[in-house]
């Protein structure tokens, strides 16, 4: 029997989220208005887009899985996982598919555009959970060709679609995402070893198929040479970072998202909110996504049955894993993989997906022992 809601959610995790989301906003009309005022007339549209097909959708949905019968959601389980590989599927579809920043990542339906690959995130937890659930039930959960095969079986479909799009940053996010989730629920250690060694194999092939990506390799090893070439990026980030200094230049009066910073909404939000709030905004970023990650273990480890403990550790790992990523990369710690921070970076399907997530992490909070 699913356990019924017991107590009221953790509030400290929903306020954390709220207080992420508030200034992502002020991050978001900061990078964007220029760029928005240039483009459309209106300093305001991008921020607008975002709210209406962003945020008011997502906040809808988080309320509506906040509510939702868990024990419901583990049955959807397999239609989410079927849904999601069509979509992926058919982005390689001329009629329904268009490229955006040299991936074929999107669809197109009417005036209507989605990427896919956010929501096959979710998707995969939801069907993980479900799958890993059974396994560690039935005492499967360390056994080769009962857990090992089937989790690998799962998991190529995914590596396939993402791999060719190319989008390596979420193929990279789902497979530790995934990782994790067989670990903890108990897998055995030399097949997390074997899986470890083939994501190596797997990113080594992908260094070697597409030229972009060995740029970025490069480029992080060697920031310093093709400054305004291949490095340009990276080293427009890196002077926004510095330039902030501890206290930053101020709300809206940042340089470097005046055509200096590429995506300066998107892949590098961070760098312009670090240049204007300096050390002390960035720290307090760094400080809500690990006050997050704390709240989502605890909710993680009081949960009421391994099916909401793995989709608890699912989401919470997506949500940290891709935050620390994007902040990595502005910071030059880490080659730049194109993905957006978690409920900060400009894009209705980024948004729309966290917050599905969140509701779930809240609607788990409820339940737990």
């Amino acid at each position: 029997m699913e356990k019924s809601f017991s107590h009221q959610p953790d509030y400290l995790l929903l306020w954390s989220f709220i207080v992420l989301v508030f200034l992502g906003f002020l991050m978001l009309f900061s990078s964007s208005s220029w760029i928005s005022l240039e483009k459309t007339g209106s300093p305001i549209y991008y921020l607008s887009h975002q709210i209406l097909y962003g945020l008011l959708p997502g906040c809808l949905l988080a309320y509506i899985f906040s509510k939702f019968s868990l024990r419901f959601l583990r049955g959807l389980a397999v239609l989410f996982f079927i849904i999601s590989l069509i979509f992926l599927i058919l982005v390689f579809i001329p009629r329904f598919g268009f490229q955006a920043g040299g991936a074929a990542s999107w669809l197109e339906v009417g005036s209507f555009t989605f990427q896919p690959s956010e929501f096959a995130k979710l998707a995969l937890i939801v069907y993980l959970a479900a799958l890993l659930e059974k396994k560690v039930k039935e005492g499967e959960i360390k056994n080769f060709k009962e857990s090992f095969e089937p989790f690998l079986i799962i998991l190529v479909p995914f590596v396939i679609l993402l791999f060719f799009q190319p989008d390596m940053g979420t193929l990279g996010i789902i497979c530790l995402i995934a990782l994790l989730m067989f670990f903890a629920a108990g897998a055995n250690l030399l097949h997390i070893f074997l899986l470890i060694l083939m994501g190596v194999f797997c990113l080594g092939i992908g260094f070697l198929t597409f030229p972009h990506q060995k740029e970025r390799i490069m480029t992080f090893m060697h920031p310093e040479e093709d400054s305004l070439g291949m490095s340009y990026q990276v080293n427009q980030s890196l002077i926004a970072l510095g330039s902030g200094g501890i206290f930053g230049r101020g709300f809206g009066n940042g340089i470097q998202k005046y055509n200096y910073l590429p995506q300066p909404m998107g892949d590098t939000i961070f760098a312009v909110w670090a240049e204007e709030t300096g050390f002390i905004g960035s720290l307090i970023i760094l400080l809500l996504f690990l006050l997050i990650l704390w709240r989502g273990f605890i909710i993680s480890k009081r949960a009421p049955d391994n099916f909401s403990r793995l989709l608890a550790i699912g989401i919470i790992s997506w949500i940290e894993i891709q935050g620390f990523v994007h902040i990595m990369a502005v910071c030059g710690l880490i080659p730049f993989t194109g993905l957006p921070l978690p409920f900060i970076s400009y894009g209705g399907s980024a948004l729309i997906s966290s917050f599905i997530g969140l509701g779930i992490l809240i609607n788990i909070s409820k339940r737990t022992v």
